[in-house]
């Protein structure tokens, strides 16, 4: 149901938060980035030093990164993606979020798909598919496989962050945005 809740109103929701002690330590908050009708809506785990100065998801190398695989999969965040975060605020060294940090921010993301309604889901690191699905499987069980959240389909891959320390993931990452793709164009038709 539309809760008449715009993304613009809930851009600002984000921006005042203070649910839990991330906002004592972050430059900015980073509520995503994109179109507001998008065909995807890409989640990444948690803003980055780039990031968390700019008030932009996905800068820097790795959003380099991230820009160059979804353009090779005809995606950008320029025309028919959203980019957004799990948790909103980068946590102190980069450091994994407490499962508190991640209850005080899911109801955000939560409202973000309600309000954006992509027609598919790519969940990027462990954190975030882990968090989003409820599951607690290894990223190595869960990457390249469809789930499902409120009936949009949500396939899991390896962050870009990942594929700047480890190049083997490289492939197996190319693998599953090409399935990714070929579902896409599928509910395309």
């Amino acid at each position: 149901a539309h809760s008449g809740l715009t993304l613009e109103a809930l851009t600002q929701k984000i921006l005042n938060c203070s649910r839990c002690e991330l906002c004592n330590g972050r430059k900015s908050i980073v509520a995503g980035a994109g179109v507001p009708e998008p065909e995807v809506l890409v989640i990444g785990d948690t803003p980055d030093y780039e990031a968390d100065l700019q008030g932009i998801p996905a800068v820097g190398k790795m959003g380099e990164l991230l820009d160059k695989m979804l353009i090779a999969i005809k995606l950008d965040r320029k025309t028919n993606c959203y980019i957004t975060n799990l948790i909103k605020c980068r946590p102190p060294q980069d450091r994994e979020p407490s499962a508190q940090e991640k209850e005080s921010c899911f109801s955000f993301l939560e409202a973000q798909i309600k309000v954006l309604k992509p027609k598919m889901i790519l969940c990027m690191g462990r954190i975030a598919a882990q968090t989003l699905l409820d599951s607690d499987e290894p990223m190595a069980n869960m990457h390249g496989k469809f789930y499902e959240y409120n009936k949009i389909p949500v396939m899991v891959t390896y962050h870009p962050n990942a594929l700047l320390k480890n190049a083997e993931l490289k492939k197996p990452a190319w693998e599953d945005l090409k399935e990714f793709r070929r579902k896409l164009d599928e509910l395309d038709n």
